[in-house]
């Protein structure tokens, strides 16, 4: 038999996925059914207690939340029979939204009235609930432009095709790049495959020579390059070191060979679309100890569709750097303990890290900045990992 916590997860997970239907009508997400799990029949005879207290237990969590408990007749010990729960009923999402909280309740309120808003000013949107989805974390500033671009396309859709830069576009009120990250949403909106904006400039690259040669020979140590231009590097190198701090990338210790390149974030495909990179003999990534770089590290193994090696990401390196740690992300907001994603192409020293990482009962920090370990040691572990791929 489920506990409580187990299907407040489970109310959570139902909100997420339809939360945005149930408000435009299009999917009647709630009432629902929650099964409680179904005990054994060699545990009703042999441990009832255990099942009653649990069924206790439910009862006490369903009578505060105002749920109400199905029950079935079951056989227990010595002939009788017993009344054991079996499905948990949530009437409503409104419901649904005061048992999980974490500003569920908030979030369908300000959810219906954008709702409202759109089918009034949009009629002809086909699915008002997936754009309401979509702008949900919009700040209400964002939401008025969001309207207010719209508008100025509809009222005349020739401007799709000026022929300016997202940050170009001359709308009193909107700054230079907000219509870069707000596309989609004008897009869906209008109705508009597209809005007829120059495309971004291309992707550019930074990194830094490693080899200890190049570095005495007075050349350029810093450079850059940008996706689709012609260009080769100094040298090609032998290791390509990816890491996710600019420190941490300019000030890396010679490596003979070797070159350091500053991450891209969520993603790998800016790096990946240069060959001298991607086909370099040995990769590495090196990012935070913490749940989004192991995440980060997932996308990039799918970016370069090869193996990339790691340093100091493992479960050894977080038990050696714990102390250095902290619990709070990169803006200054706690870190709390979260669902875990599909990260297929993590190792499983890595995987087991990222288990422990979004784990409830995690002890320690869930956030090791790869600046506070010694980049001596770093550069320790990339020439072992070289040594191994060239012996082998």
């Amino acid at each position: 038999m489920k506990m409580p916590e187990t299907i407040t997860i489970d109310i959570r997970r139902r909100l997420i996925a339809r939360w945005h239907s149930d408000l435009s009508g299009v999917e009647q997400a709630f009432p629902h059914r929650f099964p409680l799990g179904r005990p054994t029949a060699a545990d009703l005879r042999h441990d009832y207690a255990a099942i009653h207290a649990k069924t206790v237990e439910w009862q006490d969590w369903a009578r505060v939340r105002g749920v109400a408990l199905e029950y079935t007749n079951r056989a227990a010990r010595g002939g009788t029979t017993q009344a054991v729960p079996t499905h948990a009923r949530i009437d409503s999402i409104d419901h649904a939204a005061a048992i999980v909280a974490d500003g569920w309740p908030t979030r369908l309120t300000r959810g219906r009235e954008r709702l409202e808003i759109v089918r009034f000013r949009f009629p002809e949107v086909a699915d008002a609930g997936q754009i309401v989805r979509m702008v949900d974390e919009y700040h209400d500033t964002d939401f008025e432009l969001l309207l207010t671009v719209a508008d100025w396309f509809i009222a005349d859709p020739s401007r799709s095709r000026l022929g300016v830069t997202p940050r170009q576009i001359p709308i009193p009120g909107v700054h230079a790049k907000w219509l870069q990250n707000h596309g989609a949403g004008v897009r869906a909106l209008t109705g508009l495959d597209e809005l007829g904006v120059l495309p971004n400039h291309p992707s550019r690259i930074h990194f830094t020579y490693l080899d200890p040669r190049h570095r005495t020979s007075g050349l350029r140590l810093h450079d850059s390059a940008t996706v689709g231009d012609a260009f080769r590097p100094a040298y090609e190198p032998e290791v390509v070191v990816i890491s996710e701090n600019k420190d941490t990338a300019i000030y890396f210790p010679a490596i003979v060979g070797g070159i350091s390149v500053e991450g891209q974030g969520s993603g790998g495909k800016t790096l990946a679309a240069f060959d001298w990179i991607r086909n370099a003999p040995v990769i590495v990534y090196w990012g935070d100890i913490d749940k989004e770089g192991l995440e980060i590290l997932n996308g990039y193994r799918a970016d370069f569709d090869r193996d990339i090696d790691t340093i100091l990401m493992d479960v050894e390196a977080y038990d050696e750097f714990e102390h250095f740690g902290t619990n709070h992300d990169k803006r200054g907001r706690v870190i709390v303990a979260s669902d875990p994603k599909a990260v297929d192409r993590l190792r499983a020293s890595e995987k087991k890290l990222y288990l422990r990482l979004v784990d409830p009962q995690l002890r320690g920090h869930r956030r090791i900045e790869q600046e506070r370990i010694p980049l001596e040691r770093a550069a320790i572990s990339i020439n072992l990992i070289r040594a191994q791929i060239t012996s082998g």
